[in-house]
């Protein structure tokens, strides 16, 4: 969440912040709300604080006081003023607790250099690399592709499990198995500590990420009857490894790579961008993470970002980076690039889809999960800001493989770099 001082120093630039990520009107008014709601909070304070500073008078003169019927008077007044203060008291807890749910509705600021707008038309294009393969024939996409080769079965996933889900089977295993092992052995090899990371997380964890867990338009799975939840990303479960924790300023940057299966309702998801296996309910994907100093988060931003487009170049998959808009950019992200990889069949014509994201998260994130560290040579503790970018959306990398690599006779090549991990150079063929 912001910090509160911020927001009351700054509050039309907080409110021109939330025009420009195009929040629903209610968020923007939360910041009026909290204008409101600390303004009440001091003043109840003020009155607690007297009402402290009158009992401890009345105290120390019930001490003093000889004559009984005085006594007895400041007594009663003691008591009086005990449970005054007391009810005050219990106000001001309630009013804390509101004051902090209604902030950490408020989205993070956002930086200078983000486009302003919503929706794709908005979104700046930084850079194309790699030129999409020009084929002889007409194109399959990776659901015929899955399908002839028996690969990917939607059908049974879906008689099992219902709708957006599937079963890899065959050489699309090996694929999958090949890609978090590429994957993970890179960033390892990178300073990266690696991770499997469980698939369920608290609530108060998914809240201090910044995802709606309990919400109507939630993308959540919930476990009934208990506070947990399916978790989205591993975003999720490493952001929260460290949470109430205070490092030293020697430890950072802490950089993990966590590898996690990911469960998402995609409440509302529709179009032919929810076909096969671009918009699932559950997919496996690999995800780096760090936290770090905040004058060296802007620096660590670009390295996630450099590592993704080293993937896809070793992948030999033509992509093009994206600068998110404003109206794009979920809540705790301060900035965010996209990786959109060129998928020759899955759009009409072949198109750009996104495969991986970088967010710079600020101390968003670190404020709600109460990580901080200690500088050398300073007292107190500092917020520290965090950073998450996916290395591999598995069934999103698969898409752009089984596209870019078919064959006219309708097998598909291995990309060079995961052959060593594959153990064949092409996949389909007994």
């Amino acid at each position: 969440m912001l910090d509160l001082k911020y927001v009351l120093a700054n509050v039309e630039l907080v409110k021109q912040n939330c025009r420009d990520r195009h929040v629903s009107p209610e968020i923007l008014e939360e910041v009026e709300h909290v204008v409101r709601l600390d303004g009440e909070y001091r003043l109840i304070l003020k009155e607690v604080e007297e009402l402290r500073r009158r009992a401890n008078e009345v105290a120390q003169a019930t001490g003093k006081e000889k004559d009984a019927g005085k006594r007895a008077e400041l007594v009663a007044e003691g008591k009086a003023l005990k449970t005054a203060s007391g009810d005050k008291e219990a106000t001001l807890r309630a009013l804390e607790i509101e004051l902090k749910d209604r902030l950490g509705r408020i989205p993070n600021m956002t930086h200078p250099d983000a486009p302003v707008g919503s929706g794709d038309d908005a979104n700046r294009e930084l850079r194309i690399v790699g030129t999409p393969r020009k084929f002889d024939w007409t194109p399959r996409d990776h659901l015929e592709i899955g399908r002839d080769l028996d690969m990917i079965d939607f059908e049974a996933g879906g008689k099992v499990t219902g709708s957006g889900f599937y079963y890899l089977k065959n050489d699309a295993v090996l694929l999958d198995l090949a890609l978090q092992q590429y994957t993970m052995k890179k960033l390892a090899g990178a300073g990266f500590t690696p991770v499997i990371t469980p698939d369920l997380a608290r609530i108060q964890i998914l809240e201090g990420i910044g995802f709606n867990p309990r919400g109507s338009e939630t993308q959540v799975y919930s476990v009934d009857q208990t506070d947990l939840c399916l978790v989205g990303t591993a975003e999720i479960t490493l952001g929260g490894m460290l949470a109430d924790t205070v490092l030293e300023e020697t430890e950072m940057p802490k950089k993990y790579v966590g590898l996690s299966h990911c469960f998402r309702t995609e409440a509302g998801a529709a179009g032919r961008a929810s076909r096969g296996l671009y918009r699932v309910h559950q997919f496996t994907k690999v995800e780096m993470f760090a936290f770090c100093k905040p004058e060296d988060s802007g620096a660590i931003h670009l390295d996630f970002l450099r590592l993704e487009e080293e993937i896809f170049q070793e992948l030999g998959i033509p992509y093009r980076v994206i600068d998110t808009c404003t109206g794009d950019l979920g809540g705790p992200a301060y900035r965010k690039f996209d990786l959109e990889a060129w998928m020759p069949a899955f759009f009409a014509g072949g198109g750009f889809g996104e495969v991986t994201s970088t967010s710079d998260c600020s101390d968003y994130q670190a404020r709600r999960l109460n990580i901080r560290y200690k500088a050398e040579g300073q007292k107190g503790t500092k917020f520290v800001h965090t950073l998450n970018g996916t290395a591999v959306a598995i069934s999103r990398a698969i898409i752009a493989i089984l596209e870019n690599y078919q064959r006219e006779d309708g097998f598909v090549d291995v990309p060079p770099v995961l052959v060593p991990f594959l153990g064949k150079t092409i996949l389909g063929k007994k």
